[in-house]
């Protein structure tokens, strides 16, 4: 099952944007947040792959949702102006967002490509 984080734990996992200008993963895992929200229909159909991805994924890419409705401040330092919004997270380099409801292949291969292939 995929992480629910608050702005506490998100500045302790993902990136502390109070301490830091420039992005600094805090996590040892690569990680994919789902920024998402009760009503949303389309968050709705997210949840449930990303808790499965989050299971084949286990022990390689951490899974993590943060609902907008909680937390404001963190979807405001992220922009997010649509949900749901998924920001692919690798180790090293930056972030990179995805806008609209995934299929879970897409969502697979983005996960590869984005965070598990490493670049030489």
């Amino acid at each position: 099952m995929a992480e629910h984080l608050t702005k506490e734990t998100f500045l302790n996992k993902v990136f502390n944007y109070e301490k830091n200008k420039e992005w600094k993963f805090e996590g040892n895992l690569p990680a994919v947040i789902d920024f998402w929200a009760p009503w949303c229909g389309p968050c709705r159909m997210v949840g449930p792959v990303i808790d499965e991805l989050s299971k084949e994924y286990a022990g390689k890419v951490n899974f993590y949702k943060v609902n907008t409705d909680e937390e404001q401040e963190l979807a405001g330092a992220f922009g997010i102006r649509s949900i749901p919004s998924l920001l692919f997270v690798p180790k090293e380099g930056q972030p990179k967002m995805a806008v609209g409801a995934l299929p879970k292949q897409a969502m697979k291969e983005a996960v590869e490509k984005e965070l598990l292939t490493t670049v030489n």
